[in-house]
């Protein structure tokens, strides 16, 4: 695999995605429900491929071919690389506490005994959390140090701005500040990860990329879980058809409207799919300066579109999500940025037992926090499925659907 051969990847993927737009506009429901399928096993392609030419990358710095030089002194690996033998070496020693005289580099144990990931393949594990579909793009990201702490904080829409003072006279008194106080507290969450033995027996490199592509799903996964959880604590609300869209938009007020977006998974993606005029235009349509971003045409303003799959946003109870709003000013993500693991070769977790299926058991942990920040920013909202997109009195803002997300997602689960 080269990068070259992932680029026509990349690209026959961008084709099937416009194919999919042409099927949405012919309202050829089933060959779009078909094509997305192929889509997402080219997704699974392009991730395998890209995972093969990180790991070649991770290979060929891991074997110190990659150096930093200083004329008169004698070469050294890079720090990642130094970081990976390090790393390497600590599983195949079972993560011991404590440095041996003249042996590894241990980076510390944490409180639980386990391995503090070193800071290098930290950032490398942070890096790979996005690489995949993640809702922490969508969200206000605060990296810690403590384990709890407080923030104090002026919301957005109760800026007022100052007045004006002429020169030598006192500031004059204005409405008392609204400051709002949040309180973050790391939580640790953890898992499992079965391997073979043979696994330590392994490069360094290998190692290192196992542990990192582990450590970083979970981490996406776990993050999306927390965020959506924070969503789903805010009273769902119905809105039913366009023009509800457009009313919960609108009452976002300007503080948020502007930067305000909606957020669905394939399932919102096929009943917006099905919305027209009255000149039988479709209401999605791709932005012009960007295909790849979709818009939705909302009376005389247009909002715009972002999807995940299924797996990501699941549909629930037939309730197809329709997240209106600003979320980087309405969920804050606390990241300690800190991983810590331990090993066993002998250990039962569940149904596992590592000593009997020549296992080794990689137990992780994760620390991190969240929270709402501003609830004013977003709406929880729903659209249910086998819903028309016109409003119970017709005005709908020219819109019509025929059939509107018909769609058997409802089945899907949350990712992970």
């Amino acid at each position: 695999m080269t990068y070259q051969e992932l680029l026509e990847m990349k690209s026959n993927r961008a084709a099937k995605l416009k194919e999919g737009n042409d099927l949405l506009t012919k309202k050829d429901f089933e060959a779009h429900k078909n094509l997305l399928a192929e889509v997402a096993k080219m997704n699974a392609e392009i991730d395998a491929a890209e995972s093969q030419l990180a790991e070649e990358g991770r290979a060929w710095e891991a074997e110190g071919q990659r150096k930093v030089f200083t004329p008169g002194q004698e070469e050294k690996p890079d720090g990642y690389a130094e970081a990976v033998k390090s790393f390497a070496a600590a599983a195949r020693a079972g993560f011991p506490r404590m440095k041996a005289a003249g042996e590894m580099l241990n980076e510390g144990a944490d409180a639980d005994g386990g391995y503090t990931v070193p800071p290098d393949i930290v950032t490398k594990i942070l890096s790979l959390r996005e690489t995949k579909e993640s809702l922490l793009g969508e969200v206000r990201i605060i990296p810690v140090t403590t384990p709890s702490g407080r923030r104090t904080i002026k919301k957005r829409s109760q800026h007022q701005g100052f007045a004006t003072v002429a020169e030598a006279a006192k500031f004059g008194r204005t409405a008392t500040p609204q400051f709002t106080t949040l309180s973050y507290e790391i939580e640790k969450r953890g898992g499992y990860l079965p391997v073979t033995n043979e696994l330590m027996a392994d490069s360094d490199s290998n190692i290192a990329a196992v542990v990192q592509e582990w450590l970083a799903d979970e981490a996406r996964v776990t993050a999306n879980r927390e965020i959506l959880g924070v969503i789903g604590a805010k009273t769902a609300k119905d809105l039913k058809d366009l023009d509800g869209i457009l009313k919960a938009w609108v009452g976002l007020g300007s503080a948020f409207r502007s930067s305000s977006k909606l957020i669905t998974n394939d399932d919102g993606l096929l009943w917006l799919g099905t919305l027209k005029d009255a000149n039988g235009r479709y209401l999605l349509t791709p932005n012009p300066a960007d295909p790849h971003q979709l818009r939705l045409c909302v009376g005389p303003h247009t909002l715009p579109v972002k999807t995940y799959d299924n797996g990501t946003v699941p549909t629930k109870d037939g309730k197809i999500p329709m997240i209106l709003g600003d979320l980087k000013e309405g969920v804050a993500y606390w990241d300690r940025q800190q991983f810590s693991v331990r090993v066993s070769d002998t250990a039962v977790a569940g149904t596992l037992n590592a000593f009997e299926q020549d296992l080794t058991l990689w137990r992780g942990s994760l620390r991190d926090d969240c929270t709402a920040w501003d609830d004013e920013a977003f709406i929880n909202g729903f659209i249910s499925a086998g819903s028309s997109g016109t409003s119970a009195g017709g005005t709908g803002n020219g819109g019509t659907s025929e059939g509107g997300g018909t769609s058997d997602s409802g089945k899907d689960g949350p990712e992970g």
